[in-house]
């Protein structure tokens, strides 16, 4: 089996600034095609199905049924919706009623852009220990009790820290600046908590995406991401979709091109640029059912997404029987043997995560079909709403869900799991 990284990283640069993949291999080799699929044709899920050939995961398709109907169950429990996203604490959230020339709408999309630009690689060498790399600043907007936030949550953190501290660090036409924003700014900006002996894992390689990406808004798109989905809007005449507003980005920033190639073929796993998009749509849903989504109006457009292909979601995947391992593939995730990117091992996990989620999902439709047209999922406004339906709300949920279990020795109660594996571990910036 050949797998090749083909997608760029700011691991090394030319004369232009365009990045290549930290953690490639040096042998260079021909890249597959891209390939040319119908609209409304997610490539990450048909060549994720591809790449599950390797055949070191699988699906337990019993383990979906159960934990389909737990987290469906749990979802409505909770009325966990789209709206969710807007309760995290730390989330910067724009006002409503939703205007696009509300000052804050500009604010919520260049914070969203930058978060998703840096959201990768927060697993810890120091997993279940003390010292691991954290932020220390409020426990969420409006709070004054600080805590040290570690994980994904100390990038958000950090950005937020920032933002209270005056330096515009949100701000395209700010980062992309070396001499308005040194790197020292920035080392300054991701300074550890007092008790971390861990800095923020590649530094260098967040610098580098920051420079590129501002650079990329300032020359094309007015410096800002603002710019850049007006330009989306303007393109697809206000009726564009998720997909197609996920294809816009991998076009246009080569670090959110998260692709490999594997037995000659091309296979899209998009991770950062999908959940871009995602919270996007979650952070400008509206809060009733009467009301059209400003950026994805037809309502429909997320359900052509999928899961987010990270490190957290496979390990409750697996918890939750949804995803079987090989024995040689468990033994090296007992061991934290590192997974290089792009590897059989790591391109399986990814590829399968993708392709259960959609699973998950189908059969969760199952369930709402069967239980009445009217079920299809409650908002918090109390009406049902079909667009909750999706992989990326699967994803949010499971995201969370992972964390919860997390700091319990049981993992996830109510339903049938398997003892909780070490995440897999891949140093790299797709996620």
């Amino acid at each position: 089996m050949t797998v090749t990284i083909i997608s760029p990283s700011p691991e090394h640069q030319d004369h232009h600034g365009s990045l290549e993949l930290n953690g490639a291999s040096k042998k260079r080799s021909a890249p597959a095609p891209r390939e040319s699929l119908p609209d409304g044709v997610n490539p990450v899920l048909e060549t994720s199905k591809w790449a599950m050939k390797a055949n070191l995961v699988g699906i337990n398709e019993a383990g979906v049924a159960t934990a389909a109907k737990y987290v469906h169950d749990q979802m409505q429990r909770e009325s966990y919706t789209p709206r969710t996203w807007r309760t995290h604490p730390l989330h910067l959230c724009p006002e409503e009623p939703f205007s696009w020339a509300h000052p804050s709408t500009r604010a919520c999309l260049d914070w969203i852009f930058l978060i998703s630009s840096l959201n990768f690689s927060f697993w810890s060498e120091l997993e279940g220990q003390s010292g691991r790399y954290g932020v220390e600043w409020r426990e969420g907007w409006g709070s004054e009790r600080r805590v040290v936030h570690t994980g994904y949550w100390s990038l958000v953190a950090a950005v937020d820290r920032a933002l209270e501290e005056g330096i515009p660090i949100t701000d395209p036409t700010f980062y992309a600046s070396e001499s308005r924003c040194p790197d020292s700014l920035v080392e300054h900006v991701f300074r550890r908590a007092p008790q971390s002996v861990e800095s923020i894992p590649l530094l260098r390689e967040r610098i580098a995406i920051l420079r590129e990406n501002g650079a990329i808004l300032c020359e094309r798109f007015g410096g800002s991401f603002y710019g850049f989905v007006e330009a989306f809007r303007a393109r697809y005449a206000g009726r564009g979709t998720a997909l197609q507003l996920v294809k816009m980005v991998t076009d246009t920033f080569p670090s959110f091109r998260d692709e490999v190639s594997y037995n000659g073929r091309r296979v899209y796993l998009w991770k950062r640029a999908q959940i871009l998009v995602a919270e996007t749509w979650a952070g400008f849903y509206p809060p009733s059912a009467e009301e059209s989504h400003p950026l994805f109006p037809s309502g429909d457009a997320i359900h052509e997404l999928t899961m987010f292909a990270d490190y957290r979601v496979p390990q409750i995947l697996h918890h939750l029987r949804i995803l079987s391992y090989s024995p040689s593939l468990v033994k090296l995730l007992r061991s934290h043997t590192p997974l290089a990117p792009g590897s059989a091992e790591e391109l399986s996990i990814r590829s399968a995560s993708i392709v259960a989620v959609e699973r998950v999902r189908q059969v969760i439709l199952d369930l709402v079909s069967r239980a009445g047209s009217d079920e299809t999922s409650v908002d918090c406004a109390g009406d049902y709403r079909e667009d909750s339906v999706s992989s990326v709300l699967i994803d949010f949920y499971l995201w969370d869900l992972a964390k919860r279990a997390e700091g319990s020795a049981n993992g996830v109660d109510g339903v049938d799991t398997v003892p909780m594996l070490p995440i897999h571990r891949t140093r790299s910036i797709w996620y």
